[in-house]
């Protein structure tokens, strides 16, 4: 199997900023990491890799210094790793950016080989909308899973997915070639090995990709080409604490302190007493 696993190398959520003009992310001078529910994403494509044999490649749609997290995933066991890069890309909503990952994934499959299955996590830290699954899906015309948890490959070359619901494990059985997204937590990450690190510093896997390399008309990418507006920007305040300390003698006088302090606050009492009664 040839699988594409995408991560997003996000900005630290406690060191976010935002443009107050344009409501997006200043990324400059912050802090990032590889979005964490991106993990379980790629610790499936190298549970399939491993059980059933083929090649992982990482991919992300990011400025240079997200090498740092392609570098991680090939600690954890990636073969190799494609960086979309291109100031034409900044500012992306999520459908500029699906669409991006999209014609990534077209061009590894007409130039690199045929690309079986891409793997992507459920949502990011830094933006929460869970799209990207759906989108690359929508624009490569593949079927979609999401909530994954585990998958297999079947004699007949199509893949069970199982995916965990609120309610029920639910299975379902795709065509390849598809597109999954893990659910949040669904599987533990293995750790990075130094000698994939090693391998990873000598070989040099990653492969930079611009928008000469993709060929992407500019008004379909970046912030051109996202049709997300941000209507305004709310700065809110941090909330000073108390710090209260209480020492009950047991769990019901614990309970009882907790529940005084809550109808007592002025900030919190209107909006708990709304909740129980209306």
């Amino acid at each position: 199997m040839r699988i594409v696993v995408g991560i997003k190398w996000v900005p630290n959520t406690q060191a976010v900023r935002f443009d107050p003009k344009t409501g997006t992310l200043i990324r400059e001078g912050v802090p990032s990491i590889i979005n964490p529910h991106d993990l379980p994403a790629v610790e499936l494509a190298l549970r399939l890799r491993d059980k059933y044999g083929g090649e992982v490649i990482a991919i992300s749609m990011a400025p240079p210094s997200a090498e740092q997290g392609l570098m991680h995933v090939l600690g954890m066991g990636v073969d190799r790793a494609i960086l979309l890069t291109d100031r034409a890309f900044a500012g992306a909503d999520t459908l500029a950016t699906s669409y991006v990952l999209a014609k990534g994934i077209e061009k590894i499959d007409k130039e690199i080989g045929h690309v079986d299955l891409a793997v992507f996590g459920h949502e990011t830290i830094d933006s929460s909308t869970a799209h990207i699954g759906a989108q690359v899906a929508s624009w490569l015309g593949w079927p979609y899973v999401y909530y994954a948890r585990d998958a297999e490959l079947l004699e007949d070359g199509r893949l069970k997915v199982r995916r965990q619901t609120e309610r029920a494990v639910e299975e379902y059985v795709l065509k390849l070639p598809a597109v999954v997204a893990t659910a949040i937590k669904a599987l533990e990450a293995r750790p990075v090995r130094l000698k994939y690190k090693l391998r990873a510093m000598m070989e040099k896997p990653i492969v930079w990709w611009t928008n000469n390399d993709l060929g992407l008309d500019k008004r379909c990418v970046g912030l051109k080409g996202s049709p997300t507006v941000v209507g305004k920007v709310t700065f809110m305040p941090e909330v000073p604490r108390k710090k209260l300390v209480y020492k009950p003698k047991d769990a019901r006088d614990a309970a009882r302190w907790i529940l005084k302090q809550l109808f007592t606050d002025e900030a919190v009492a209107p909006f708990l007493k709304k909740a129980l009664w209306g």
